[in-house]
């Protein structure tokens, strides 16, 4: 039986080291240098770091104190968010001069559908170029792009050249493409499932594309049948302009106020457990995961990411709560913590068409 598939042209643009560049570009005098965006004092975290600092080993979520001992030579930089959206505003813009399907996944980075843009151009390899340029030309920073078929493998691909390049990989180099790549660098795949594939010998897409469907989804549940599909070059999630906004949540008030981030993880650790329930109970999952913090002052602060897939296990759900709770530092103790799962997958209950080769072959016999 042939299907009938939406054959598109997707394009993921990632800004480069975004927050560093933003501080390099509005002072001269961090340009060329090692520096990290927040991380300052004893209990700082790094959000962001320049390239030049990368070099010596310093990455986002690192303890301030580890990344001076790697790069004694770093300069702390305070975060300015106001500043990264007024940034992230512009480069938004460009990316709506060429299509209206654009789904932010973050300040930095986006998914843009250019199967029918606006400006009447074939090649979504060019116009990833003419955006890159033109975010350049108005903002004075760079950015990275990928370019292919869907959502998973565009992703995928921005990170190839970075930075300040772009790869795409066309549909006949799709299969080959997802064959060698490393496990690790297929979204979904975070360090808990990493782990688990590698005690099953999957190291590589190749290894991964040898699992039936069936072993998939006895050994990794419900994930089985999205790794069968995606290594197959299978992945049908649409850019998505507009999101209904439901969510579940859970949130815990202590009793004494918390300033220490281990005890914080210890205190979401079973947020997320609840989390978890409420979501195996709801039968639902979701895609974007949003920390919420209250000060003992009672300011709030929300921080929220948006993933590739939907996920509802705990494991993955702490994975993503991490890296947000060392997105910045803290600005004073903490009364109350709460997460949140949002972007949630009710909306689409249609069952999943059994894969085929000629589904395979039909997705891929496209003029790119």
């Amino acid at each position: 039986m042939e299907f009938d598939l939406p054959l598109r042209k997707i394009i993921h643009v990632d800004m480069d080291a975004f927050y560093a560049s933003v501080e390099q570009l509005d002072d001269p005098i961090l340009r060329g240098k090692a520096i990290a965006v927040g991380g300052g004092g004893s209990r700082g975290v790094v959000s962001a770091a320049s390239y030049e600092a990368r070099k010596f080993g310093v990455r986002s979520a690192m303890a301030g104190s580890l990344a001076i001992k790697l790069c004694p030579h770093l300069i702390f930089v305070k975060t300015r968010f106001d500043r990264y959206r007024e940034i992230s505003d512009k480069v938004r813009k460009v990316f709506y001069e060429y299509s209206d399907l654009v789904e932010p996944l973050s300040l930095d980075e986006a998914y843009i559908d250019v199967t029918e843009n606006k400006k009447g151009n074939p090649s979504a390899t060019l116009i990833a170029q003419e955006i890159r340029a033109k975010i350049f030309e108005r903002t004075g920073l760079r950015a990275s792009a990928g370019i292919s078929i869907n959502k998973f493998i565009a992703k995928v691909a921005s990170d190839f050249n970075k930075p300040n390049g772009q790869k795409t990989v066309p549909p006949e180099e799709v299969l080959k493409f997802l064959e060698v790549l490393d496990i690790k660098k297929f979204y979904g795949v975070g360090k808990v499932m990493k782990e688990k594939m590698y005690r099953h010998g999957i190291y590589t897409g190749a290894d991964l594309k040898t699992k039936s469907v069936e072993f998939l989804e006895e050994h990794f549940g419900k994930s089985g049948a999205y790794y069968y599909n995606i290594v197959r070059g299978i992945h049908n999630s649409q850019v998505k302009a507009e999101r209904t906004r439901k969510s579940l949540a859970a949130e815990r008030t202590f009793s004494e106020n918390i300033s220490s981030e281990i005890f914080m993880i210890e205190k979401l650790e079973n947020i997320a457990t609840e989390v978890e329930r409420r979501l195996k109970k709801s039968k639902v999952a979701g895609k974007t995961v949003t920390l919420k913090i209250k000060y003992s002052d009672f300011t709030l602060q929300t921080r929220s990411k948006t993933l590739s897939l939907y996920i509802a296990s705990k494991d993955l759900i702490m994975e993503t709560v991490k890296e947000l709770l060392f997105q910045e530092g803290m600005k004073n103790s903490v009364r109350l913590l709460g997460i949140s799962m949002s972007n949630l997958n009710n909306e689409d209950k249609t069952e999943t068409k059994k894969v085929t080769e000629k589904e395979i072959d039909v997705q891929l016999k496209w003029d790119f």
